[in-house]
C-alpha cells in the first residue's frame, strides 16, 4: 500500500545544533541543565562542519547554534563562516555573559550570521535575573541587544513563559518596543532538565496567552511566533477565518507551511551528535557520527511517526485543526510519557466534523 507523503519527509525546516551544554548562567528552566565546563566529548570543528554540509545537503535552509551558552566555544565565529558559505541562515542563541563582547558581535556580523537572539524573561531586572541565576542578567541583555543593532546585526528575543511571568507579557512586550527586535519568540514550557521544578500553564491560563499574544500580534512592531505551543496557529487562524475545515488554507504568517513540531520540520542535534525530534523531546534517535542527520531524521520510526497525524489520540486526533497544530509532541511526552496523547496544555474543544459539500 502507496503511504502518501508527509509534511517535511524529506526535509527539516530548521536545525537546532546544540554546539555546547557549558554556560556560566544558572537558569531555572534549562533544559540542558548546562554546566560551567565544556564536554570534551563535544563535536569537534571538523565534525560540526560535517554537520553543517549534510544540513545544507538535506535542504534545510536556517541552523540554529545554540546550548548552553554557543559562546563558549572558540570556533564559534569560524563555525558561522562555514555555514554562511556553503550556503546556510546561521541563527544564534548565545547567553548574556561578559563572552558577548563588541568585537565578538562584530565578528559575527562579518562571518554572515543571519540573526542573534537572546533571552529576557521578564519585564524587571530581579524576576529576570532570578530566572537566569545571575544578577545582572537583566542588564547585560538589554546591552548585548542594543549592542548588535548598532553593529548592525538583526536581533530576536526569547521568552520562556511559566506561572511565574505569564501576567507579564503586556510588560515584556512594552519593554520590546525599544529594542527594534525583530521577532518575539514565546516559549511555553516543556517540565524538562531543571525545568521539571517549574510549573507548566494549564489548559485554559496558556488559551489566554496564547489570546494575549495574538492580540499583542496585531500592534507590535516586531513578529511574534510560539515554540511548543503550536496551537497558536490554530488561536490565529481563528481570528482570520471562520471555516471549519482548514486543510490547503495558507496561515498568512509568513513561515513554514502547516505545523512545524517536533519532528516534522525541526530536529535537534546535541553537542555529542545525538539525534532528536526536538530539544524538549528527550528520545535519541541516532547520531550524526553514526549514521548521519539526513538518515536519521527521513527513517527513524520515530520521526515518521512524528510526522503522521492520524497517529494523534484524544482531542488532538479529531481536531479539524491536527494538520497545522498536532499539539505539543513534547509536553505531551514529558507529562503522560505517550507520544501521540492530547496536547495537556490544550483548552480547544474540537467541534464536528464538516458537513459533506
Amino acid at each position: 500500500m502507496h503511504r502518501p507523503q508527509m509534511q517535511f519527509e524529506n526535509n527539516p525546516f530548521i536545525v537546532f545544533w546544540e554546539t555546547t551544554q557549558a554556560c556560566d548562567l544558572v537558569c531555572k528552566h534549562c533544559r540542558a541543565d548546562a554546566q560551567p565546563a565544556r564536554d570534551p566529548d563535544e563535536l569537534d570543528t571538523a565534525e560540526g562542519r560535517r554537520l553543517l554540509e549534510d544540513i545544507r545537503a538535506m535542504g534545510c535552509p536556517l541552523v540554529v547554534l545554540t546550548g548552553g551558552d554557543p559562546a563558549k566555544r572558540p570556533d564559534l565565529v569560524d563555525l558561522v563562516r562555514y555555514g554562511t558559505d556553503i550556503g546556510l541562515r546561521v541563527a544564534l542563541t548565545p547567553s548574556a555573559t561578559p563572552l558577548i563582547t563588541r568585537d565578538l558581535l562584530t565578528r559575527l556580523r562579518d562571518a554572515g550570521l543571519a540573526r542573534l537572539a537572546l533571552s529576557l524573561d521578564a519585564a524587571d531586572a530581579a524576576t529576570h535575573d532570578g530566572f537566569r541565576g545571575v544578577d545582572g542578567s537583566f542588564a547585560r541583555t538589554l546591552e548585548i541587544l542594543h549592542t548588535a543593532r548598532a553593529v548592525g546585526l538583526t536581533t530576536q528575543v526569547n521568552t520562556t513563559i511559566t506561572d511565574l511571568n505569564a501576567d507579564a507579557l503586556e510588560r515584556i512586550a512594552d519593554v520590546l518596543q525599544s529594542l527594534k527586535i525583530t521577532l518575539w519568540g514565546v516559549f511555553f514550557l516543556v517540565p524538562t532538565g531543571r525545568g521539571e521544578q517549574l510549573q507548566a500553564l494549564d489548559p485554559v491560563a496558556a488559551e489566554a496567552v496564547l489570546e494575549r499574544l495574538a492580540s499583542l500580534a496585531c500592534t507590535a512592531p516586531f513578529d511574534i511566533k510560539t515554540t511548543a505551543a503550536p496551537h497558536f496557529r490554530r488561536v490565529l487562524l481563528q481570528h482570520k477565518v471562520k471555516r471549519r475545515e482548514i486543510v490547503g488554507i495558507s496561515d498568512g504568517i509568513g513561515r513554514a507551511p502547516r505545523g512545524v513540531n517536533d519532528g516534522q520540520g525541526v530536529v535537534f542535534v546535541s553537542h555529542r551528535g545525538e539525534v532528536f525530534p526536538s530539544g524538549f523531546l528527550p528520545l535519541a534517535c541516532g547520531t550524526v557520527r553514526d549514521g548521519g542527520l539526513a538518515t536519521v531524521y527521513r527513517e527513524h520510526p520515530v520521526f515518521q511517526a512524528l510526522r503522521d497525524p492520524e497517529r494523534l489520540e484524544g482531542k488532538c486526533g479529531v481536531c479539524e485543526f491536527r494538520r497545522i497544530c498536532g499539539g505539543s509532541r513534547a509536553r505531551a511526552y514529558a507529562l503522560t510519557g505517550n507520544l501521540f496523547a492530547e496536547e495537556p496544555a490544550c483548552a480547544y474543544e474540537p467541534g464536528p466534523p464538516p458537513s459533506p459539500q
